[in-house]
């Protein structure tokens, strides 16, 4: 192992230097002792496994091809007709994908898209797919999964059960789950009693083992499995899995507690401790846990395990593997700007693996080791390290996965090393998850099946140590923000989003308890702050005052707001005008620092805005997080973009030179919402100072604190005050002499489209009026009728959770949330009942609670608005999910979510927007139907759809009527320059927010034209 190893310390070891030399030289010779084993056992040509291999094979010559082939075998099992199958044959499989394809698939996918007997055909495909699917999970249901054991027992390989589908959406799901678990420790111990003894899987080093092992994930024991909540999350699982262990230790099972995301690692490792420090359970050592060795933190998490397991007193199990989510993990970091979590390279992973390894069997009083890997350079390290240690065979184990690599098990076995096979078991749909991830596998061009028995590398290529080859990197992966937890040093090159929170993390969930803990204090201790009216950098306090209370609780006072005059308003404008010169002539690189520093500003006091917006208008954790993060990127994208657009735009020629280049439109007015109380304030704010506009802020009424907080923030980095009013109050009394005072050049709206069209008249009026010299710009985002389609094939675990998210995340109460969902007719029954469970385990709370994922309405107004509504759709339509809100409704402006079907499409619950946790399902008689029923409405605000279906998707970007399309994901979230934000009909005026033309609403082009021709010669052009 070489000395560049970039774990090489991490994990302590007692081995000398020529203890790993004898390791090393034991692992070539123990290698090649179990390839040659293995071809050995090759499978021929006739064997199911030799063409799962070739298919593989196939597909790592072309990815494109790859990428098409799995999509069409993952949506397999949701097809149950000829039409639907030879429909999406036929989309996957078009002409030119077909010549691309070896013979026999060739031929096999032909067959299915012509002639008579292509219906035929198309099941035979299925058939055959959903064949393959069965090599990798054993039985659909308990009795075939303990026949498939009792088979691999005949082979003299122990097992161990895991049942799929644990992607659950509901508490009943969760249930089911723990239930069928619970059924299995039931009825396999008995028929196990009977099974004969072998005693190469049956004995370990102090006698019997269980001969029933059992596999489970915590994430399936609960539907809210949150690590930014993680007491709620470990005492709703604890629940579950209790009974499950103490059923387990009497009936002499083991369970073994499986690893997913690095996102839930953590709070595994968590409750695994907690429940096997019980007392009843703390003497148990038939309990385990696996460790992801592709995690860089892998090492510090198997030497916390082994100090926690000898401090417990009894050994645990630990199985070692490599990790299944490696692309799952790197594209999710590089979206959402965080560090990757795992090695980069598949040498690193292996040689982490190896360090485990040893640390694990050196610990072999704290720890029980598993070796689970299809490597068998990986395996054959393990056992020399063993042999090396003195470690009986027995007290090791090796574990391979159900339905591949047998050739390798055949070696294992005959080496004389127990073997477990790792047997998911379950239904088709929900494991076809777990079907591509072990197609991946199969297909990756670093699996060393089919390295060694595919392409048939050498063994001293295939047992070489880890980091020998250390030029070799995995594919590279196009993706943005890969490692940047921070923007780069040189911001103004180049613009990253700023990260979210990950609340995994528990210094992250440290510190956002903190400012939510501190603002608490503060406020409860009084007394509330007054926000005044700023003027010209004047405070001034007025008489007119309201309260603003804490949506959750309103007994709590969050501040006391002074109400600004029209008299003000008029001040503000006039003030700002006069202020114009002096910004304007500032310069756009000095706006755009300022912009910037306001951004490390926000940086820096991140989790006290996000505390504020949680107490002010009522955020959940996450939804504050990312307001905070949104007006961050618009700082410093606003100020990319302002600097883009000042460099002038040159068209010369020969005795002429032409430069066009923005003046800024004066006196801008921004009315902002209270939903995105940070982001959208400092956005349109941002966007108009950064151009060269002075700006009065109007804040709602709502989020004046907030407002507050970003006026504050400007003026600290560089804003000068007489360039920024802060206008507090009632927009109605304000708003009207703000919209119409002769010197405002532009408006800058996001609100209701009642009061945006309004503004837009007064707008036209004034600039109508006798005297104006200007017609006032106005930019104005509105609101939205949002539906999401769901189509006959798309993946109901995803739908629902992008569903719920994308219409109850902030109550519902942002523009672009989801409040209509039209399901296709054939799938519109088995979503409607996962819908309405998943609804009904939203827990609803003070949105300071972690756990909470419903929180308040914003102030009582609207919860009166939305209970209306609701009273609406249990007239007009069906009740499917209505969430009691139970005492909170004493407490706060509280309204649990609702769902409703059966209602009309023309009616107000399919027409209006209700900006409230209210939702409506319809169902489409056909795509065509859907496609129809998600635009008729008057807004084009967002829209999304999930299928597999490449036709209907690309109907969807074609023909979906939005100014945002989503496919395949949730429709809220837009990030800035990612996906620029904004609609049309009646959903706004103007560009969209975040994008490379809102900048441009903002200033006026002019051109200058000058002819440098004199007396018949000119100025050489510009080089």
């Amino acid at each position: 192992m070489t000395g560049s190893f970039p774990v090489a310390g991490l994990l302590p070891s007692r081995l000398s230097p020529a203890d790993l030399a004898g390791i090393e030289s034991r692992t070539q010779a123990i290698g090649r002792e179990l390839l040659a084993a293995a071809h050995a056992a090759e499978p021929s040509m006739v064997s199911p496994e030799w063409w799962v291999q070739q298919a593989g094979e196939w597909a790592t010559h072309d990815d494109e091809l790859k990428v098409r082939l799995f999509r069409l075998v993952d949506c397999m099992p949701m097809l149950d007709d000829a039409a639907a199958i030879d429909r999406h044959v036929r989309e996957y499989i078009d002409d030119e994908t077909l010549a691309r394809l070896p013979n026999p698939l060739r031929l096999a996918f032909q067959a299915a898209r012509t002639g008579v007997l292509a219906p035929f055909a198309a099941r035979a495909v299925r058939a055959a797919v959903l064949a393959q699917a069965r090599r990798f999970i054993a039985g659909a249901t308990p009795a075939e999964a303990a026949r498939a054991a009792v088979a691999e027992r005949h082979r003299h390989r122990a097992f161990t059960l895991d049942l799929l589908g644990e992607a659950v959406t509901s508490a009943a799901e969760a249930d089911a789950y723990a239930a069928s678990y619970m059924q299995l420790l039931d009825e396999l111990p008995h028929r196990a009693a009977v099974w004969p003894h072998d005693p190469r899987i049956d004995d370990g080093p102090e006698g019997p083992l269980p001969r029933v092992n059992l596999s489970l994930k915590l994430s399936a024991l609960d539907n809210r499995f949150d690590a930014i909540d993680p007491q709620g999350t470990t005492d709703r699982v604890l629940a579950r899995l209790r009974p499950l262990w103490r059923r387990a230790r009497e009936v002499g099972a083991q369970l073994h507690v499986d690893m997913e995301s690095r996102a839930t690692k953590d709070l595994t490792f968590a409750i695994f401790r907690q429940i096997a420090d019980e007392a009843e359970f703390r003497d148990w050592p038939d309990c385990g846990i696996v460790v992801q060795c592709y995690l860089k933190e892998a090492p510090r998490d198997l030497a916390a395990l082994a100090d926690w397991a000898r401090r417990r007193g009894t050994p645990v199990w630990v199985r070692l593997v490599k990790g299944a989510y490696w692309d799952h993990e790197t594209i999710l970091a590089g979206a959402a700007g965080w560090p990757v979590p795992v090695w980069e390279r598949k040498w690193e992973t292996d040689a982490c693996y190896e360090a485990a390894t040893t640390f694990a069997l050196e610990n072999a009083d704290a720890l029980r080791t598993a070796l689970g890997s299809h490597n068998l350079r990986s395996l054959a390290h393990g056992m020399a390290v063993a042999e090396r240690l003195g470690i009986a065979r027995t007290a090791v184990e090796m574990q391979m996965l159900y339905g591949m690599g047998d050739p390798e098990k055949h070696a294992v076995v005959a080496a004389g090393w127990r073997l477990r096979v790792y047997m998911p078991y379950g239904q088709l749909v929900p494991g076809m998850a777990y079907l591509v991830r072990r197609l991946l596998e199969n297909s990756s061009n670093e699996s060393f099946l089919r390295a060694g028995f595919v392409k048939h590398v050498p063994p001293e290529t295939l047992l070489a140590p880890p980091g020998l080859h250390q030029m070799e990197t995995r594919p590279a992966m196009a993706m943005t923000n890969t490692t940047h937890a921070h923007p780069p040093a040189d911001a103004a090159a180049a613009f990253h989003n700023e990260p979210l929170t990950d609340f995994s993390i528990e210094s992250a969930r440290s510190a956002m308890q903190g400012a939510i803990d501190a603002a608490r204090s503060r406020f409860d201790a009084g007394p509330a702050r007054v926000v005044p009216v700023v003027i010209g950098g004047v405070r001034e306090d007025r008489g007119d005052r309201f309260d603003r209370r804490d949506p959750s609780d309103t007994r709590r006072l969050i501040a006391t707001v002074s109400a600004a005059t029209p008299g003000d308003a008029a001040r503000a404008v006039a003030a700002c005008r006069d202020a114009l010169p002096a910004w304007h002539g500032l310069g756009t690189p000095r706006r755009a620092a300022i912009l910037r520093s306001a951004a490390a500003i926000m940086r820096r006091r991140r989790f006290d805005l996000a505390a504020l917006q949680v107490f002010e208008v009522g955020k959940p954790w996450r939804e504050a997080d990312a307001d905070v993060a949104e007006a961050i990127d618009f700082c410093m994208y606003y100020a990319r973009e302002a600097e883009r657009l000042a460099a002038p735009r040159r068209v010369d020629v020969p005795g002429e030179e032409n430069a066009t280049t923005h003046w800024p439109r004066g006196v801008a007015v921004v009315i902002a919402p209270w939903n995105f109380p940070l982001a959208i304030l400092a956005g349109m704010t941002t966007a108009a100072l950064v151009t060269g506009n002075t700006v009065v802020m109007k804040p709602a009424e709502q989020s004046s604190l907030i407002g507050l907080g970003l006026h504050e923030i400007l003026l600290e980095a560089g804003v000068p005050p007489a360039a920024l009013a802060f206008l507090p109050g009632r927009g109605e009394e304000v708003g009207p002499t703000l919209v119409s005072h002769p010197d405002t050049a532009l408006v800058a709206f996001t609100g209701s489209r009642q009061v945006g069209l309004a503004i837009n008249r007064a707008a036209a009026d004034a600039s109508a009026a006798a005297g104006s010299r200007r017609i006032a710009r106005v930019i104005a985002e509105l609101g939205g009728k949002n539906a999401m389609i769901i189509d006959d094939d798309a993946d109901l675990d995803e739908a629902v959770l992008a569903v719920v998210h994308s219409a109850f995340g902030f109550q519902g109460q942002k523009c672009s949330a989801c409040s209509r969902v039209i399901v296709l007719d054939r799938v519109h029954d088995a979503f409607l009942d996962r819908l309405a469970g998943a609804v009904r385990g939203l827990p609803v709370g003070p949105a300071s609670d972690p756990g909470t994922r419903v929180g308040p309405l914003v102030d009582e107004e609207a919860r009166d608005r939305v209970r209306r509504c609701i009273e609406i759709g249990g007239r007009t339509g069906r009740t499917v999910a209505a969430v009691d809100v139970g005492p909170h409704a004493d407490r706060g402006w509280f309204v649990g979510p609702h769902v409703f079907a059966d209602v009309d499409p023309a009616g107000p619950l399919g027409q209006e927007e209700i900006f409230g946790p209210v939702l409506a399902v319809f169902r489409a008689r056909d795509f065509d139907h859907a496609l129809a029923l998600a635009n008729d409405t008057p807004y084009a605000l967002t829209a999304g759809l999930f299928s597999r279906s490449p036709v209907h998707l690309q109907a969807a970007r074609e023909s979906l009527v939005a100014g945002n399309v989503y496919l395949n994901r949730g429709i809220t979230g837009a990030l800035v320059q990612r996906q620029p934000f904004g609609g049309f009909r009646m959903s706004g005026i103007g560009s969209k927010a975040g994008g490379p033309d809102y900048l441009l609403q903002f200033v006026v082009p002019r051109t200058v034209t000058e002819n440098t021709l004199r007396r018949g010669f000119a100025p050489p052009p510009a080089s």
